[in-house]
């Protein structure tokens, strides 16, 4: 059973994903700078300003602003970015159960935030992300910060070179790092529960019994739990979907192709798995935000927004079978709406979909490590530090069984086989699929089940959906997702609704190569029509 979608009470409708104007004149009177608490020259000044703050603009309108929402506020004097990143460091601890981050570093946040209200007072004019917080997941290479990949091996690597291309993009448009981001050990996992205290399991917001989802539980909790407005992560079969579906984010995997000229985002500077599926990505609190980031990592400017009215979009029967009675209701819901607003839905099944991911997937994911791993760390400037190394230390049972078959090279046999013959007959098959249909995306739910429980998770690999015969809980979840992945394709996945337990449910739109913009335009559509879920408290 879900719940019926009602505006009112589950969803915010915004169609530019923007917290509504009306409302924010509501706490900030009409839009004065102390009311938004925008530093004043003097100490008893700031203090009033604060204040204000306190008393006209509640926590929850802070938190729901979108970023477009605090760059723009940010740039015209209405909002202090000193007083917003305190905001999200109150939000932060607020929300510190769900074990959001790896590490925190909010005393230079709010250095550079008041570095940002002193350029604007001075009236320089700022970059497009000036003063916006933005966690990074912990597999990320930032200057100056820690990357663990959330395993004891790497917890005090500090890389001494190469800080990933695409943060240096978001810091040089302004934005500032507040953390990084929790994460499943070594990014070799779904469901984002840790057996090392260390760095520990994230847990969903909407229900902290639950998990996040994974690998970048972490960034996706932060922007749920309303702390940061985007985050930073990455995805080799699922790991910014499968939590931005989980948690009622938005989340974008980008198209990754061929590689090289064919990838959207650069993967310098990211501890890999596999080079040929991984590629770094967006979370955010709506696709709007997505378009923001995105502009500035590749340059480019966003496509127009399409009306629903005639857009084809797939089904493959595929994608819809085995799925909690949930989720199915919940994404009925969400056929019948776009139905009413004139989409086409194109019923074609892809009946050779899962065989042919099967003889590539897990080829990719256990031998491209032995050479991609050493390789980032030789980048990185790290010294003593090795395969077995690291595989010493795994904590997490699955992720060890994994690195097992890495070391033993497992795959090694069959690789020439996959790259040459079955990934090229996989990423054909979706080719064909696309034109022989003409379709405009391919729809079905992101995850065949939403969270299952920490405990579950902690105690057995498997899990049941709706009663029926134990099935593995990682092919569960990545059953979606990985395909995609496993092709190159770009996914961006959207809150399609809650359960009637409350849980998010996610839709997932997977485009064809290169379409990555077309296809967050159509997401824009689709998310005004659908609206947002509720914020959290």
């Amino acid at each position: 059973m879900t719940e019926t979608t009602n505006p009112r009470q589950d969803v915010e409708t915004n169609m530019d994903c923007l917290r509504t104007r009306r409302q924010i004149l509501k706490y900030g009177g009409a839009l004065t700078l102390p009311a938004f608490g925008v530093a004043a020259p003097s100490q008893a000044q700031t203090k009033k300003a604060k204040g204000e703050r306190s008393m006209n603009t509640p926590t929850a309108v802070l938190s729901g602003l979108s970023a477009s929402d605090v760059v723009t506020l940010i740039a015209s004097g209405k909002l202090s970015a000193q007083a917003y990143m305190e905001h999200a460091r109150e939000r932060a601890a607020a929300q510190s159960a769900l074990n959001c981050f790896i590490a925190e570093d909010w005393s230079a946040a709010i250095d550079a935030a008041k570095r940002v209200d002193r350029r604007r007072q001075a009236g320089a004019s700022l970059a497009p992300l000036e003063g916006l917080p933005i966690s990074v997941k912990d597999n990320i290479n930032v200057s100056g910060w820690g990357t663990s990949g959330g395993t004891r091996a790497l917890k005090a690597f500090r890389p001494q070179e190469g800080e990933s291309p695409l943060v240096a993009r978001l810091r040089a448009a302004g934005a500032i790092v507040v953390a990084k981001t929790n994460m499943h050990e070594l990014a070799f996992g779904i469901t984002n529960v840790n057996s090392d205290p260390f760095p520990g399991t994230a847990r969903n917001p909407y229900d902290p019994s639950k998990i996040t989802g994974g690998s970048s539980g972490g960034a996706a909790a932060s922007v749920a739990g309303g702390i940061v407005p985007c985050a930073l992560g990455t995805d080799t079969s699922g790991s910014i979907r499968i939590p931005a579906s989980l948690c009622g984010v938005v989340g974008f995997r980008p198209t990754v192709g061929n590689g090289a000229s064919n990838r959207r985002y650069d993967s310098t500077g990211i501890l890999p798995i596999s080079p040929t599926k991984d590629t770094a990505g967006l979370m955010a609190g709506c696709v709007a935000d997505v378009v923001l980031l995105d502009a500035v990592l590749t340059g480019s400017g966003p496509s127009a927004r399409p009306a629903l009215r005639g857009v084809r979009l797939a089904v493959p029967p595929c994608l819809w079978a085995d799925l909690d009675d949930g989720v199915r209701s919940t994404m009925e819901a969400v056929q019948r709406k776009l139905s009413e607003a004139g989409v086409v839905f194109v019923g074609a099944d892809m009946p050779q979909l899962f065989e042919l991911n099967e003889q590539v997937s897990a080829a990719l994911a256990l031998h491209e490590p032995i050479a991609a791993v050493p390789r980032y760390l030789m980048e990185s400037g790290a010294e003593g530090i090795t395969l077995a190394s690291i595989a010493a230390q795994i904590a997490n049972p699955d992720v060890a069984g994994a690195w097992k078959a890495v070391l033993s090279d497992a795959f090694g046999s069959a690789y020439p086989d996959v790259m040459a013959i079955h990934r090229p007959r996989l990423q054909a098959y979706y080719r064909d699929y696309f034109v022989q249909h003409r379709v405009d995306a391919i729809l079905f739910p992101a995850t065949p089940v939403p969270a299952i429980s920490i405990a579950s998770a902690q105690t057995s690999q498997d899990m049941s959906i709706n009663g029926a015969k134990p099935v593995p809980i990682f092919n569960t979840y990545v059953r979606h997702t990985d395909p995609g992945a496993s092709a190159g394709l770009p996914g961006l996945v959207l809150p399609a609704g809650r359960t009637a337990e409350g849980l998010p449910v996610g839709l997932e739109l997977d485009g064809i190569y290169g379409d990555d913009a077309r296809l967050l335009a159509l997401g824009e559509t689709i998310e005004s029509l659908l609206g947002r879920l509720p914020r959290l408290a």
